[in-house]
């Protein structure tokens, strides 16, 4: 990265625009955050939604990428599930459907039309959601008894499903504002936000507890430290393995494959053209952190959906075999899951999602990385691979050299998905309890990931800037 390049590409005025303007953004979803759904008293849902996290994986990880938006119970408390729902529905469609394929592959145009054809699915997605999360938070508040004197009416209903849907859209609509600023990926930056905002809350809570030293005090060199001891070296450790995650994502991140390529010279008249090299770069994880944030996703609807079912009927056989099989393992829900400790169904959900980590490493790196596509244009401008002749025998050296990539990345990505499920069958074994870091893990990923990302996007705006500066000095 060249930072020194970043700093000075801050003294452009449309680069100081881009990057305000984003932060503003930001600023503007931060209150999103904090303006409540307009259904009663927002306060009588706070139980139900603390009783709801829980229960529910996918409830954790959409409070998440919400910003925190569902435990405060705001207008972004759908977030942006219903588009990265979309999404992946549509790109499935793309390569189930061979029309739809060749409309994607169809340039700008057609990539306008698929992401017009999300926006649209989308909508009728958060409607759904947003009905499912207010009729399971309304059923738990009336269980624990904290809101019987309320009963909403149709127009409660039709009020606070119209903001949830419109605070779910304007999220998709600040995010796609973000990606057009050139300097990171919309959706992706706003998960990020979300997550960071957390720290604060995660940081004060550590400390509360490392602080605390009603158990006694830390004794180091002889010397009294006034923090609690377990606590301190707990932390401890888990400070030197996050820097060691840190350290082997970023090293699986920016890894890549570099080939080649090789432009014939021709003679036009009395000019030649081409005779040069250049490289085509191919990232070991070309997909970056989608396939973690689809995995998830996709597998924590079904608890959802179960938690519906057990809301209109309960003791439902199949909605409560649904929650059950679909909940992360945690420290929440392990001491009612699996009373007499683990048994082979806590390998349920690490195992469906380490394989769907790597099927959607797999499939999303074939949708950004067209191999035909890259060898056709290739082919067009007159490149090649030394050794490998132009066309279909490129395409298929391509994929198999993309395939190959995948299948380590996918492992990798897959492995370390898995990390927090280790570390909580560690502590399970040693203390008979997990710690419970399955979404905190999926945060560190996505952050570290997102980070980068941002960070490469951020650097070649800054050279692109800082070159056209240096041009119009030269001219002056």
């Amino acid at each position: 990265m060249h930072f020194k390049t970043i700093f000075k590409s801050l003294k452009n005025k449309d680069m100081l625009k881009r990057v305000f303007i984003i932060l503003g953004i930001i600023v503007a979803y931060r209150l999103l955050a904090q303006i409540p759904v307009p259904m009663g008293d927002a306060s009588t849902f706070k139980e139900a939604v603390s009783n709801l996290m829980e229960k529910s994986d996918f409830s954790s990880f959409l409070n998440l990428i919400s910003g925190g938006g569902l435990a405060s119970f705001s207008i972004i408390l759908v977030g942006l599930s219903p588009y990265i729902t979309g999404s992946i529905v549509i790109q499935l469609l793309t390569k189930a459907i061979p029309s739809l394929e060749e409309i994607s592959n169809d340039g700008e145009t057609g990539r306008r039309k698929i992401n017009q054809w999300t926006r649209m699915l989308t909508v009728p997605l958060a409607i759904i959601q947003s009905i499912a999360y207010i009729f399971i938070l309304y059923q738990s508040t009336l269980s624990a008894n904290i809101a019987s004197d309320f009963t909403p009416t149709f127009n409660d209903w039709a009020l606070s499903v119209t903001s949830m849907t419109a605070g779910s859209l304007i999220l998709m609509w600040l995010g796609e504002l973000i990606t057009e600023q050139g300097v990171g990926n919309g959706i992706s930056t706003l998960i990020f936000a979300s997550i960071i905002s957390q720290l604060p809350t995660t940081m004060a809570s550590l400390g509360a507890a490392l602080f605390n030293t009603d158990k006694g005090m830390l004794e180091l060199f002889g010397l009294e430290i006034p923090v609690d001891p377990t606590t301190f070296w707990i932390l401890l450790g888990f400070s030197v393995a996050m820097l060691v995650v840190i350290y082997f994502l970023v090293k699986l991140n920016e890894a890549q494959r570099i080939i080649t390529i090789n432009y014939a010279k021709r003679v036009h008249g009395n000019s030649s053209y081409g005779g040069i090299k250049s490289i085509l770069p191919i990232k070991l994880i070309a997909a970056g952190v989608i396939p973690v944030i689809f995995a998830t996703a996709f597998l924590s609807l079904p608890a959802l959906v179960g938690q519906v079912i057990t809301s209109i009927d309960s003791g439902n056989e199949f909605g409560e075999m649904l929650v059950s099989v679909f909940s992360a393992p945690s420290a929440n829900n392990f001491s009612t899951m699996y009373p007499d400790g683990i048994t082979l169904q806590w390998f349920v959900y690490p195992a469906l999602y380490f394989v769907l980590v790597f099927i959607f490493t797999y499939f999303y790196t074939s949708i950004i990385f067209n191999t035909k596509e890259i060898a056709d244009n290739l082919q067009k401008q007159g490149g090649f691979i030394e050794g490998v002749r132009p066309g279909i025998t490129t395409a298929n050296y391509l994929s198999k050299v993309v395939n190959r990539l995948d299948l380590f990345g996918a492992l990798a990505l897959g492995i370390i998905a898995m990390l927090p499920f280790i570390t909580d069958y560690v502590f399970i074994v040693t203390t008979g309890a997990p710690i419970g870091l399955s979404i905190s893990g999926t945060g560190l990923l996505i952050v570290v990931t997102v980070a980068l990302e941002n960070l490469r996007s951020i650097d070649s705006r800054a050279l692109m800037v800082t070159y056209d500066d240096f041009n119009n000095e030269s001219r002056n």
